[in-house]
């Protein structure tokens, strides 16, 4: 690979490295809105099946940068941005709390129980993202290079669903668990909750399939990469 080819490489892999760190901390930030993903309010045994929260909508973004990683920089830069995204994301708790003990202003457009309102639970929820967050992204970089391997670089679309819907499973059950402990999310919302952020990360991850194939393809094309071969540092 020429210098200019690894200087191009790098600039990219900081590129993916920001949109992965704001997509994080951005779902983090905006959870406390839910919203019906699907135009009709279905419901199974009183279960709502298709509401989830809009902290879901950047999140997949987060899984499909790190299969980009995985395939084409390889595990190690992957599991150095998922680093990168935890300290981001405590350090947003940092801003947060130091902003709650500042009073507002008497001609502030936002007073102080409005920021409550919308930030307070925050640093509970962004914990309780954080332990999963690492323990899904950690899953979803192990069970694609499982497969990646097992499969001789071949079959993208596997690796990438397998490793998805594992790593999503977990991720939505054990946030669902805390948010409800914590009492930031009710008991009665459990299953309709993690039956639609299942379904819905489900959907995405076959969507984004076609999208990682093409990411893949012109990279493989730009720094002529065999398959199942990686960019070195």
């Amino acid at each position: 690979m020429t210098t200019q080819q690894k200087s191009t490489a790098q600039l990219i892999y900081l590129i993916l490295a920001a949109l992965f760190i704001a997509s994080l901390v951005t779902s983090n930030l905006i959870f406390q809105k839910f919203f019906y993903w699907y135009p009709f309010n279905l419901r199974f045994f009183d279960v709502p099946l298709f509401e989830i929260s809009v902290g879901l909508l950047p999140y997949p973004i987060t899984f499909l940068i790190t299969d980009i990683l995985s395939e084409i920089y390889g595990k190690k830069k992957a599991n150095q941005v998922v680093i990168a995204g935890i300290f981001a994301s405590f350090f947003s708790l940092l801003i947060i709390y130091i902003s709650k003990q500042v009073p507002a202003t008497s001609w502030s457009q936002v007073n102080d129980e409005t920021f409550l309102t919308v930030f307070g639970a925050a640093p509970l929820a962004v914990f309780a993202s954080m332990m999963t967050y690492l323990f899904a992204q950690f899953i979803d970089i192990r069970v694609y290079h499982f497969w990646k391997k097992l499969t001789k670089g071949k079959h993208l679309w596997l690796r990438n669903n397998f490793s998805t819907f594992t790593s999503q499973f977990v991720d939505t059950l054990t946030i669902l668990l805390l948010l409800c402990s914590f009492e930031i999310i009710d008991w009665d919302k459990f299953s309709g909750l993690l039956i639609g952020g299942v379904l819905f990360k489900i959907m995405i991850a076959l969507l984004d399939t076609p999208i990682l194939y093409g990411i893949v393809f012109l990279f493989r094309k730009k720094f002529n990469l065999k398959i199942g071969e990686e960019i070195s540092d």
